[in-house]
């Protein structure tokens, strides 16, 4: 073998060799995704950090990634944008984390530096925002690349338990900052949250903060309905009859909610809020919508409400984080199902079905470096 031939077959053998590659779930187009290898993320910039995957999750959104519903996600991505993990490499302009921490990996990446940030918004960061697993690849995999570390990690802390870490890379802050926060909820109040996905039980669970007066939360699942009860709603309406808005509005004498929050993403779901939200009050959205829905102005112009929409901006992440270590939020019991990250794709199905399978938060992990 020549001494040409000889480096050939080495560099092949290193481009194909384990420690080059990873598995990562790979989207391929609505309806369309697969467990498989990819090239192992590299520092691209001096503010990357990359981060060995531990734990992740499966959000509502990546579903509608999957349904089609998020155009921006192109054939090849990697999904996902929740997870914890160790730093296995730092840029030179990391000055906040080093090779060895263990992390809460942020949905949203923040520069801390643009107009944007500046003001808190850190989902319209404009070298960041929500980008994992929508415009660049992301923590379904073994590895991912997180660009501007310094803003979009946290420390995990020596006490912190895995499962309930991880609620805080998304649902949590989703829940609190688009719903509760964005909804004004109040101490008194009489609020709906329609949706008793995890991210409407994450509403339900931090809208408590607030001491509202009464929770309705409305879903199709009678076993995430009882979940709701367990998470501190005062009272369960199955929707199934389509007839949810009159059952508030009865409960209601007439009058209807405070406040009312929408957590699916359906024009129909949102058209609830609509027929529900009373004089004065106010519309939080935070489903991810993937079709228009119909604003019925002909009945809203006079009733002096307020209709919000918010991408998390992760603002709040450092101060849910201090809760969750007091006790006092204990989100790992939104977790129903256990997988490693190699069963992604019985944890999709699982989740996927969330109703035959009495699906809430689905757990990955992976526990063996490569």
């Amino acid at each position: 073998m020549t001494t040409a031939e000889l480096e050939l077959t080495t560099a092949r053998t290193s481009a194909q060799s384990p420690s080059a590659t990873m598995k990562a779930l790979i989207y391929h187009g609505p309806g369309k995704c697969a467990w498989d290898d990819k090239p192992r993320p590299t520092i691209n910039d001096p503010g990357d950090a990359i981060v060995r995957i531990t734990t992740s999750t499966i959000c509502g959104t990546d579903l509608h990634i999957l349904k089609g519903d998020l155009p921006a996600v192109t054939d090849g991505r990697i999904l996902g944008h929740e997870g914890i993990g160790v730093i296995e490499q730092v840029g030179a302009g990391v000055s906040e984390f080093h090779v060895g921490d263990k992390v809460i990996i942020s949905c949203v990446t923040a520069c801390l530096k643009c107009d944007f940030c500046r003001r808190g918004m850190y989902s319209h960061c404009r070298h960041g925002g929500w980008i994992l697993g929508n415009t660049i690849d992301g923590t379904q995999a073994e590895y991912v690349r997180i660009p501007q570390a310094d803003g979009s990690l946290y420390n995990f802390p020596p006490d912190g338990d895995e499962e309930a870490m991880v609620m805080l890379s998304d649902i949590l802050p989703t829940g609190f900052e688009c719903g509760v926060l964005n909804g004004q909820v109040k101490p008194g109040d009489t609020i709906v949250i329609v949706g008793a996905g995890p991210v409407g039980l994450a509403v339900l669970l931090t809208a408590q903060f607030y001491s509202p007066a009464a929770i309705f939360m409305i879903d199709l699942d009678d076993k995430r309905l009882a979940a709701a009860k367990k998470f501190g709603a005062t009272t369960l309406i199955n929707s199934a009859d389509g007839r949810a808005a009159q059952h508030v509005m009865e409960l209601t004498e007439g009058a209807g909610v405070d406040v009312a929050i929408e957590a699916v993403g359906l024009p129909a779901t949102f058209g609830i809020c609509q027929a529900i939200v009373a004089a004065g009050g106010r519309i939080a959205n935070v489903g991810v919508h993937g079709k228009s829905v119909e604003l019925h102005m002909e009945k809203l112009w006079d009733r002096n409400i307020s209709i919000t929409t918010r991408l998390v901006d992760t603002v709040t992440t450092p101060m849910l984080l201090k809760v969750v270590r007091s006790g006092k939020l204990q989100p790992h019991k939104l977790v129903t199902h256990r997988f490693a990250i190699n069963d992604i794709m019985k944890a999709y199905d699982t989740f996927r079905n969330a109703a035959k399978e009495g699906a809430l938060k689905v757990v990955l992990t992976n526990s063996e470096p490569r």
